[in-house]
């Protein structure tokens, strides 16, 4: 059986309320630092840690939003999320306060570390990366996207997982491709995942008015325009993160 817990820190002038995923085999554990998309840590993310978990990795699943889920309420997502965006140095100060405290867990090998983003915590990771951190794999869905400057990723040594969905509006394949492209040019090992028929968020059930899961394909509730569930590529997406991290870590 794996162990799971809650840790709380401070950040961004919020007490966030991250989950931590344990694995039951004897340490040291290659470790992994999740982001959310701008929705909240939600069960989704939890799981993902828990799933990690149990294949031997130990992870953490941050918070960037003080405990705050927006499932409902779109615009108070946006007004959250979008300033996060354009200021660089706060991603980075969020991310890093993530990453120290899962790096400060007993049993961690600070040589095997991964990451792995959705949307906003997507960029999140990229930035960390983009500064030094040196993950070892990052796995980045339909993630807000570092300015296309190749002098910023000379000295990254990661082997990076982008993908999106065909249909997605807000992480575009175009987008993630003239991303890959500045990849390219500083040699880094990177691979791109295209969703055929996906849109963005293609991993997100949908849910009722009361945030609990609804059965069914289609988001009843207001979302962010764009957004839509696929479920044979939610599968197929999330062993693609289980085989890039097996791979390289």
């Amino acid at each position: 059986m794996i162990t799971t817990r809650e840790i709380n820190y401070d950040v961004d002038g919020l007490s966030m309320i991250a989950h931590l995923a344990q694995p039951d085999s004897p340490g040291p554990w290659p470790a992994v630092l999740i982001g959310h998309d701008g929705v909240g840590l939600d069960e989704y993310q939890r799981q993902r840690a828990d799933d990690l978990a149990t294949h031997g990795y130990l992870a953490l699943a941050m918070d960037y939003h003080g405990g705050e889920v927006f499932f409902n309420r779109p615009d108070a997502m946006l007004a959250r999320v979008m300033p996060l965006l354009a200021n660089v140095e706060r991603m980075q100060v969020i991310g890093h306060a993530a990453l120290d405290i899962l790096l400060a867990q007993p049993g961690v090998d600070p040589n095997r570390i991964a990451a792995l983003g959705y949307g906003a915590g997507g960029q999140i990771v990229l930035e960390l990366a983009r500064i030094g951190v040196t993950f070892k794999a990052i796995a980045a869905f339909h993630p807000g996207l570092p300015e296309p400057m190749a002098e910023d990723w000379t000295d990254v040594t990661s082997t990076l997982l982008l993908c999106t969905g065909s249909e997605d509006p807000l992480c575009t394949p175009e987008q993630v491709l003239t991303f890959g492209r500045t990849l390219q040019e500083t040699e880094v090992d990177w691979r791109v995942n295209i969703y055929g028929g996906a849109k963005h968020a293609f991993w997100a059930r949908p849910r009722k008015p009361d945030g609990s899961l609804a059965e069914g394909a289609i988001h009843t509730m207001a979302t962010v325009a764009g957004i839509g569930y696929h479920p044979k590529h939610t599968t197929r997406a999330w062993q693609a993160v289980l085989d890039l991290f097996s791979e390289i870590l």
